[in-house]
């Protein structure tokens, strides 16, 4: 892009464990109304191990594609860079790390923050911690300075924790921020833990951000797994199951769709290519129908910007 960047933070997120980090991404890109401006191309580090189907017809070879989208902060303090990666590459992760880092230094990046999930013994009504790790000590103390929990010791496994270290080897400062939730919903979305990262991070950057739609869907969703927990805990270990799938049943329902259900994506889409700040409430919608993966091309490109 050709305009000079204001202290620019650099901002990358991978699906994971409850769409932790994704949703924390989507959510800005939305409720910012980021533009996107590369495109970066790896498809060397992709490899194909399926095809997808549809009524009967094997649909074109598709490699995982990686989006780069830029807010321009109005009051000068730091611009954005996120970079939404649809997957993380099976092989040559640090070869990927420096091409983004290199790129964002290009782009005069003077910090990268990484998003990600923990996965604890929480109950889902129980508050969603942020724990944090640096690459300096200087970003250390400012995440004690807001009482994050600091991971002491392990490691931050793929390119959450890889970024970093390439960040560190470039003289870049930056952090990994990552959302508790609960490890027995690990593969359902966990928005709690989506709007526990954006309350740090909106801290760090002084940067306002109106967090009210995931706060709601986070206090809807915690109720829905606190119920489903009850209930299980209730049940003999040989009920669980059926439990669970009342629960995938009622909140986030088997891939496939019936009519009202492409009528209410596609009426969502409509409205948020008027107003991408409703892009979120599609976004939890396709989640909620488990056709994300579906749309997930056609949703990135409603940031793509107009003219």
């Amino acid at each position: 892009m050709a305009d000079k960047l204001t202290q620019p933070w650099f901002v990358a997120v991978w699906p994971g464990m409850g769409h932790v980090a994704l949703n924390a991404g989507v959510y800005l890109l939305a409720k910012l109304g980021m533009n996107a401006v590369a495109e970066y191309e790896a498809s060397g580090l992709f490899d194909l191990d399926h095809v997808e189907v549809k009524n009967g017809i094997i649909q074109p070879l598709r490699r995982p594609r990686n989006r780069f989208f830029v807010w321009i902060d109005p009051a000068k303090r730091h611009d954005l860079m996120v970079f939404v990666g649809e997957a993380q590459p099976p092989i040559g992760k640090y070869a990927f790390c420096r091409e983004l880092v290199a790129y964002a230094k290009q782009l005069g990046a003077e910090r990268v923050v990484t998003f990600a999930a923990m996965a604890t013994q929480m109950r889902p009504d129980d508050p969603s911690r942020v724990f944090g790790v640096a690459t300096d000590e200087k970003i250390l103390e400012q995440l004690k300075g807001m009482e994050i929990n600091i991971l002491e010791d392990g490691n931050i496994s793929g390119l959450n924790g890889v970024l970093l270290g390439v960040a560190a080897e470039n003289q870049l400062s930056g952090c990994c921020l990552l959302g508790e939730m609960p490890h027995i919903f690990a593969q359902l979305p966990f928005p709690k833990a989506s709007l526990a990262i954006l309350e740090v991070f909106t801290t760090l950057t002084d940067i306002s951000v109106n967090l009210d739609e995931l706060a709601e869907r986070s206090k809807a969703v915690e109720q829905q797994l606190q119920a489903l927990l009850a209930r299980v805990e209730q049940s003999l270990e040989g009920e669980s199951a059926g439990e669970e799938e009342a629960w995938r049943r009622g909140v986030a329902e088997e891939p496939g769709l019936d009519p009202a259900d492409q009528q209410r994506i596609e009426t969502l889409f409509s409205q948020a290519e008027q107003d991408r700040s409703k892009a979120f409430e599609l976004k939890h919608e396709l989640d909620r129908l488990g056709v994300f993966k579906d749309y997930e091309d056609r949703f990135l490109d409603l940031f793509k910007k107009a003219g």
